[in-house]
């Protein structure tokens, strides 16, 4: 996937003046955010912040409120020991619990401003998982075998090799001096720029908690992928040596917003496959369709799948998609033109309202359960995806699926929810079998479940 390019680093200035503080004989006073933009820290307290280590936030997320009342309340004894604020920065001594945003993000877009001192390394967590680094790039610095030499700004904790791994410039300013960062998330897909230069560019965040851990068997076929939390906190690393922070401010990205950012323009090999007018170029039960508004709708109570009269082997394909509460529909990978594409084309790769469950029950009156094979996502009845992804309903969610050889990898809204090899799927729901997964080419198209389901902006690439 080729790179995109956004709009320049977005510049604000700093005025600072002195007013009386409680922890200083004089305060600066705090800066206004940019147009847009909130600010975290208020530069007179830790006021919307808590402690939390490198944890997996899935597990304290998963407290019930009552116990994430306490863990946020035992912690802040050990910021009131490491953490204090001086002149309107935000100032760690080295040591203790990291400085959390009560408040958990998804899109977002973060400026902020860091200064450190010689052989001290630390770091910003994003959604809770670590980390774009920040160094001492020096080799007296001692930790040019871990990486320093490339400079701050990297997605440390990815994979050896793994896009945004390093940086792809070194733009740190000497010590004494501030540096200031601007970073963009949408889902997994990051964007750092270190003082003005762009050194990680639509990169995705791994999850470091994610990982199979040592001597673990290796996951299954069928195991889901675990990415990054669809949303989490801001963390600010402690690591042996003082940090100070400031200007820290945050802009939430809607989702329309985010769904431009992700897709960028289409690069070169894109071919779109809908005029956005009528169903030219589709074959099948066209019937059960509209074009309204510039998509393709499901009509309610019709069922029946559509293809592209064209077909294709390996290839990647970008849309958008909306589902209404309880929604179902299909994308038809390599579907032979006839027969249910579940099971006679490569899969059918689930179109459903993340909440199915209960949202169908609330609809039907009745209890609603899936198997995990069946979530928005999934290769249909043979490997689950990641669940809890989508944008709210009546939002547009952005997704691609690259499909080569045996392989299938579904990306919504900037995380990878699924990413499986179909030759090695042994068991099946139902104990059903699916005699088209290993088809090598087919059509490409949607397989409809009664419901409206909506799909726009779809382009394909071919892949040799």
């Amino acid at each position: 996937m080729k790179n995109r390019t956004f709009l320049a680093l977005l510049l604000y200035s700093v005025v600072s003046v002195a007013f009386a503080a409680p922890v200083a004989k004089k305060c600066a006073e705090p800066v206004e955010p940019p147009k847009g933009f909130t600010a975290l820290f208020n530069g007179k307290d830790l006021t919307g912040w808590w402690g939390c280590g490198t944890e997996d936030p899935r597990k304290w997320m998963a407290l019930s409120p009552e116990e994430l009342k306490k863990k946020r309340e035992a912690s802040l004894e050990d910021l009131r020991q490491h953490w204090r604020v001086e002149n309107g920065e935000l100032i760690n001594d080295g040591k203790g619990l990291y400085a959390t945003t009560e408040k958990n993000f998804r899109d977002y877009e973060l400026l902020i401003d860091y200064k450190t001192v010689p052989k001290a390394d630390s770091g910003i967590y994003l959604k809770g998982i670590p980390q774009v680094q920040i160094w001492d790039y020096t080799k007296e610095g001692g930790k040019w075998d871990r990486g320093a030499q490339f400079g701050s700004g990297g997605l440390w904790n990815n994979s050896p090799g793994a896009p945004g791994k390093n940086p792809r410039v070194r733009a740190d300013k000497p010590f004494g001096q501030w540096n200031h960062f601007r970073i963009i998330q949408c889902g997994a897909r990051t964007w750092v720029w270190l003082n003005g230069k762009l050194v990680v560019e639509n990169a995705i965040l791994e999850n470091y908690f994610g990982r199979p851990k040592p001597k673990a068997p290796p996951p299954a076929a069928t195991d889901p992928i675990v990415p990054i939390p669809p949303e989490g906190p801001i963390q600010l690393q402690t690591h042996g040596g003082e940090i100070r922070w400031r200007n820290i401010f945050i802009r939430e990205i809607p989702p329309a917003e985010a769904n431009r950012l992700l897709r960028g323009k289409d690069p070169a090999g894109f071919e779109s496959v809908f005029n956005g007018k009528d169903l030219k170029g589709w074959a099948g039960a066209t019937d059960c369709c509209e074009v309204k508004d510039g998509a393709i709708v499901w009509r309610e109570k019709k069922g029946g799948t559509i293809y592209t009269q064209q077909q294709y082997t390996n290839f990647v394909v970008r849309l958008e998609f909306k589902v209404p509460p309880g929604g179902n529909n299909g994308l038809a990978i390599r579907y032979p033109g006839q027969g249910d594409a579940a099971y006679g084309a490569m899969c059918e790769l689930q179109v459903l309202d993340d909440n199915y469950e209960a949202n169908r029950s609330k609809l039907t009156g009745k209890p609603v359960t899936i198997d995990p094979r069946q979530a928005h996502g999934s290769a249909y009845g043979m490997v689950p995806a990641a669940r809890g992804y989508q944008r709210p309903i009546g939002e547009w969610n952005y997704q691609e699926v690259t499909v080569k050889d045996s392989t299938i990898r579904v990306e919504l809204n900037g995380t990878v929810i699924l990413d499986c090899d179909l030759s090695k799927v042994t068991e099946f729901m139902g104990n059903r079998p699916h005699p088209g997964k290993d088809r090598a080419s087919g059509h490409f198209g949607f397989a409809g479940h009664s419901d409206p389901v909506s799909f726009r902006n779809i382009a394909i690439k071919h892949l040799k």
